[in-house]
């Protein structure tokens, strides 16, 4: 079949005849994948990512960073970046930060938890990725989590005046929001934002290859293991 190209991702694709008779002189110039994620951010209704149970590791996350910068063009060039997710959910999982300007990393870390959720891991990536920067330094943090988003944006602030309660039920992972939420309110120059999770973003796919590193990691151990 005939091959082409993606102008976004770098990733070489093909397309059968029968499609493209379909589309007399037309040449695709994004992969399937890369216009899906396009068709994301365009869409306000778009869901977020890691709002199921399901197993949350993606291609990203098995990539080596380096891998990533190479691939990946797309997307801001300065900010924070945040990622996390466990596999299963709950299960083992890590989280990664990176804060670039530029284009180019000022600073970066990831960490691993063996027994956690994907909610918790995204809470993770940003109170570490608080660290990166320091205090009075404008940063837009980019997060591909709406329920971290919205936590800070929205509902932190009354949850405090109300003793940390809400009618809703307890609020998960407690400890965490109320420390990231204490970090946040003397640093008003940091702008937290959502933003859609693997659309081919550069530095969001890298901070998502930054949290997979346990993963990698775990199965180069196993197949270390596994050779006589």
């Amino acid at each position: 079949m005939p091959q082409f190209t993606c102008q976004a991702c770098s990733t070489v694709f093909e397309l059968s005849d029968a499609v493209l008779a379909k589309y007399p002189g037309w040449t695709p110039r994004q992969c399937r994948a890369c216009r899906d994620g396009a068709k994301a951010i365009a869409s306000p209704a778009a869901p977020a990512r890691k709002a199921t149970s399901r197993p949350t590791i993606t291609a990203t996350e098995m990539l080596e960073p380096d891998d990533v910068l190479a691939r990946f063009t797309l997307g801001p060039k300065t900010g924070i970046f945040t990622d996390g997710g466990a596999m299963p959910n709950p299960g083992p999982g890590g989280w990664g930060a990176v804060w670039v300007e530029d284009d180019v990393i000022r600073a970066q870390g990831h960490g691993h938890d063996p027994d956690t959720t994907n909610n918790r891991m995204e809470l993770m990536a940003l109170w570490e990725a608080l660290k990166l920067v320091p205090s009075g330094t404008p940063v837009t943090v980019h997060a591909d989590s709406e329920l971290v988003v919205n936590t800070f944006t929205k509902w932190a602030s009354s949850w405090k005046r109300n003793g940390w309660k809400r009618k809703t039920g307890p609020i998960k992972n407690l400890e965490l929001v109320q420390m990231i939420h204490a970090a946040l309110e003397p640093r008003p120059e940091v702008k937290l934002i959502w933003v859609p999770a693997h659309a081919g973003w550069r530095w969001n796919e890298y901070a998502d290859a930054l949290a997979g590193t346990w993963a990698r990691e775990k199965k180069a151990r196993s197949r270390g293991q596994g050779m006589p």
